[in-house]
């Protein structure tokens, strides 16, 4: 592709944040130095939705399996559900509020009524197994609990154990149609709305609050949380839109407000327990007054009539989807935007989805849990011209890459990405050991992403050190799986890396060894089976190879895993060849 911007990045960026404009810059005191900061940024996540929710009143907010909101409608919801956690179950400032379900009309409910009353919002990951999932609402102490159905089946034969650390306080179920209805010691949310009582005072809330505590994963297989003040995460709803409006600045546009015309929806069938659905694509599109189009889970033909059928003009998420669209009968319909996020795109993709929707501007985003999702992002004919690039840090962020030797690389330079900005977490919910390992004394945010930076200062990420394995925006620690295996009293070894997939990014995969007495008596089948009960269906191995010898070790007695992961993609290129090509790994 030949393309000559019209501007240069210098000039694109003075126009990006000259006085007046969106993303206005000034510099702060925050956490201890200077940082840069946005001028118009809401200054809790509260005046956010509540300039929103009057904003764009009388237009649809959420669609979802027939319903439809405006904004007006869910702030109504919103108070409410505000009024009863304060006056039923005493949720004060502070107070952490968890929820743990599919992508539901109450997910956001929630949300935004945690933050009226500036309690700590807590998203945890629905398909945790028990274990993981009991972890997550003890360890962040949480105060109240909402489940789905399935979340609430899981959780009943140990919801003494939950009320017996006096934390928790109370627990209701949403959409409990999709169970068996009732559940012991939880009370359904809905009749509990009856009780909701009067208004709560407005509690007094600060930029450098805690608003939320969104989970990812940590080497030792458990989530960490990741806690975030208000600054943190609203700066991310100013960082999405900075790719967009640098493509179009670079394109020779101004940045006009959009024509009036009909409302535009935005399709969110990410979970939102990932800081891509909520921080980013949530956040998106209640600050553009679209609507959202949510899906409870990723099924490609209900996206496809959502499209059609809701006026979509912004798609996308981890690459699998946009992957699912571009096999779809969709192909050439008049998208305006489709994102890439949450898990690493191929270049073969970006130009791929480009020719399948030519009027759509393609973007993409790097960032982590950590950084509240955006701190880098590419658009629009800058993207087609680096297809491998993750784009430009946002005005409020630093980035670095740190080669082996502690210095700052030179362009095209290998080394560690760091990135700074006032998006970075607070820390990790009870963990300083953890989170002094990955954010320095003046910080900067180890990212744990290995890349190199252009002269221009584009990003291009080339592989990850941590072995986590992203399956469609799942992070999963090679541990987690290891662990599992390990359980099986006949494997010696076990090491878990990732298999590419062109849908999901990467499929988890593992190489074993055996201990003598079992070599030649145990199947790959049975290995498979057998950790299924340990784990998450999106961690279970697609392949398990079985070596005779055991592994290769360093002098200090590690795996040498670049070996192992090699070995698996070679045997799972092979395998792929035989596999028909309608064959494909699900969500």
């Amino acid at each position: 592709m030949n393309w000559t911007p019209k501007r240069s990045l210098a000039e694109t960026n003075e126009l990006l944040c000259a006085p007046g404009q969106l993303h206005e810059l000034e510099t702060r005191f925050v956490d201890g130095r200077l940082q840069r900061v946005y001028k118009s940024l809401w200054p809790t996540v509260r005046n956010f939705w509540s300039w929103a929710s009057n904003e764009y009143s009388d237009k649809t907010y959420i669609v979802f399996e027939g319903q439809s909101l405006t904004y007006k409608e869910i702030d109504e919801r919103v108070r409410q559900t505000a009024s009863l956690f304060y006056n039923e179950y005493h949720v004060r400032k502070g107070d952490k509020i968890g929820i743990c379900s599919r992508n539901c009309v109450e997910w956001l409910v929630g949300f935004w009524a945690s933050q009226i009353l500036g309690a700590v919002f807590v998203g945890i990951n629905a398909w945790l197994p028990l274990d993981p999932l009991t972890f997550c609402i003890s360890h962040t102490d949480c105060k109240l609990v909402i489940v789905d159905a399935e979340r609430a089946e899981k959780l009943e034969p140990i919801v003494d154990k939950l009320y017996a650390g006096q934390k928790v306080v109370g627990i209701l179920v949403v959409n409990p149609q999709e169970g068996k209805g009732q559940w012991r010691r939880m009370e359904i949310f809905d009749k509990a709305l009856e009780r909701s009582g009067s208004v709560p005072p407005e509690e007094s809330v600060l930029a450098e609050d805690e608003a939320l505590i969104m989970f990812t994963s940590g080497t030792t297989g458990l989530p960490k949380g990741v806690l975030s003040t208000q600054r943190q995460f609203l700066t991310n709803v100013l960082n999405t839109q900075v790719a967009t409006r640098r493509a179009i600045l670079r394109g020779g546009g101004n940045l006009t407000p959009p024509p009036d015309g009909p409302q535009k929806g935005a399709l969110i069938a990410v979970p939102l327990f990932h800081v891509t659905g909520l921080t980013s694509y949530s956040m998106l599109a209640t600050m553009a007054g679209m609507k959202i189009v949510m899906m409870r889970k990723w099924i490609p033909e209900e996206a496809v009539k959502l499209i059609r059928s809701e006026n979509v003009g912004l798609a996308g998420g981890v690459p699998a989807m946009v992957s699912d669209l571009l096999d779809s009968s969709l192909v050439g319909h008049p998208l305006e935007g489709l994102f890439f996020g949450g898990s690493p795109a191929s270049e073969l993709l970006a130009s791929q989805a480009q020719a399948a929707f030519p009027t759509a501007r393609l973007s993409q985003a790097y960032g982590l849990t950590e950084t509240n999702s955006v701190a880098v992002g590419i658009a629009g004919e800058d993207y087609m011209m680096r297809p491998g690039s993750t784009g430009l840090a946002c005005p409020v962020n630093d980035m670095i890459i740190v080669a082996d030797n502690g210095r700052i690389a030179s362009p095209g330079e290998i080394g560690e990405v760091y990135l700074r900005g006032p998006n970075v977490m607070k820390e990790y919910y009870r963990d300083p050991e953890a989170t002094g390992r990955i954010v320095t004394p003046d910080g900067w945010l180890k990212t744990g992403d290995i890349g190199t930076m252009d002269e221009e200062g584009f990003l291009f990420i080339k592989d990850r050190i941590k072995d986590i394995i992203i399956r469609g925006g799942e992070n999963i620690p090679s541990l987690l799986v290891e662990n599992a295996l390990y359980e099986d009293t006949r494997v010696r070894e076990a090491a878990a890396v990732g298999v590419p997939d062109r849908r999901l990014g990467e499929l988890v995969a593992a190489v074993v060894s055996l201990k003598t007495q079992y070599i030649g008596k145990v199947t790959e089948s049975s290995l498979i089976e057998g950790v299924r009960k340990s784990l998450p269906p999106f961690a279970v191995p697609v392949m398990v190879l079985i070596q005779e010898n055991p592994f290769e070790l360093t002098p200090s007695g590690k795996i040498i895993k670049g070996q192992l992961r090699k070995l698996a993609r070679d045997h799972w290129e092979l395998r792929q060849k035989t596999i028909p090509k309608t064959a494909r790994a699900n969500l």
